[in-house]
């Protein structure tokens, strides 16, 4: 009996496993199946089933939300006036311009060169009263060859013009430090004049280099090396009288990245009336900061202590100095 209603309904008992026959595979999905049969078969059939292998062209399970950097008590100015408040810690300030678009919009300049393939453009550093332009000015075969020029050819002061004084007292410079540029300018910074050697040719290229990407031609450049993170700069502007007024200062830097920290007037000190946190960069190797008006009007900048740091880094900074006759 028990055999015979086995046959019957198209199942059989092989090692005590129950395994559908032919007849149960073709009325799977109810087909000639009484009410509640078909649910009851088409349930143990997909129940029977292995799953199939992901194809290669299904969408990549979703990603975990990515952290969110905010800047707080600091907007950053986009194209159309539109402001955002989360960006990367870097480019959380950063505005990328238009292609083709150079300078700070005072005047007709000359066309200025297209980026190489592959090379960045031009990004826009805004914050309230701080107006900057980052560019990589040179690939790094070409910077490697200009930090090496520039370890062979210039020569840093020595003696009495290695000194500064702060507070009224004198203090040893801590780091390497010298100035070229135009006959008969002069320039004064912490207590010190100092009168420029005449341009050697790999000044020459940088400052070319400078001019046919800006349109800004520069007369003078103060060049500080930092033999490793030891060597530092502390907080200042550059707003020495000498300056011709409203005139941007070229910042490139070569050998190992630092970090270079804006810090809003308002905000030094323990008298400071606001809460502006600062503005931290890493200039790379081989880049152009350009940091135009009025920039150094409400912000420091500074190059702190980092004892991680081993290798050496030269900053050329480059000034429009105005003549004797015009100060």
């Amino acid at each position: 009996m028990a055999a015979a209603r086995a046959r019957g309904s198209g199942k059989s008992r092989v090692g005590g496993m129950r395994r559908f026959g032919a007849k149960s595979a073709r009325l799977r999905g109810g087909r000639g199946l009484p009410e509640g049969g078909a649910a009851r078969h088409s349930a143990c059939a997909f129940a029977s089933r292995r799953p199939p292998p992901p194809s290669p062209f299904s969408p990549p399970p979703p990603r975990p939300p990515r952290r969110r950097w905010s800047f707080q008590g600091q907007q950053v100015l986009l194209p159309g006036g539109v402001t955002s408040l989360s960006w990367p810690p870097m480019d959380r300030y950063v505005v990328k311009r238009p292609h083709g678009e150079v300078g700070d919009g005072g005047g007709k300049r000359p066309r200025a060169e297209r980026p190489a393939a592959g090379q960045p453009p031009w990004q826009e550093i805004r914050a309230e009263g701080l107006s900057c332009d980052y560019w990589l000015l040179f690939g790094k075969a070409e910077a490697d060859v200009l930090f090496q020029q520039l370890e062979e050819e210039v020569e840093y002061f020595q003696g009495e013009m290695t000194k500064l004084r702060v507070f009224g007292k004198w203090h040893n410079i801590p780091r390497k430090q010298v100035t070229y540029g135009d006959p008969d300018l002069t320039y004064t910074y912490s207590g010190v004049t100092f009168s420029p050697k005449p341009w050697i040719p790999v000044l020459n290229r940088i400052r070319d280099r400078i001019t046919s990407n800006t349109g800004h031609t520069f007369n003078f450049v103060l060049i500080n090396r930092y033999k490793d993170g030891g060597d530092h700069i502390g907080e200042h502007r550059d707003d020495e009288r000498e300056l011709v007024p409203r005139s941007p200062i070229a910042s490139v830097s070569f050998g190992a990245c630092r970090d270079f920290v804006f810090r809003h007037c308002d905000s030094r000190g323990k008298n400071a009336t606001r809460h502006i946190k600062p503005i931290k960069l890493q200039l790379a190797h081989g880049s152009l900061l350009m940091m135009k008006y009025p920039t150094n009007v409400y912000w420091y900048h500074s190059l702190p202590t980092r004892k991680s740091v081993l290798a050496p880094r030269i900053n050329l900074t480059f000034r429009k100095v105005m003549t004797t006759g015009k100060k």
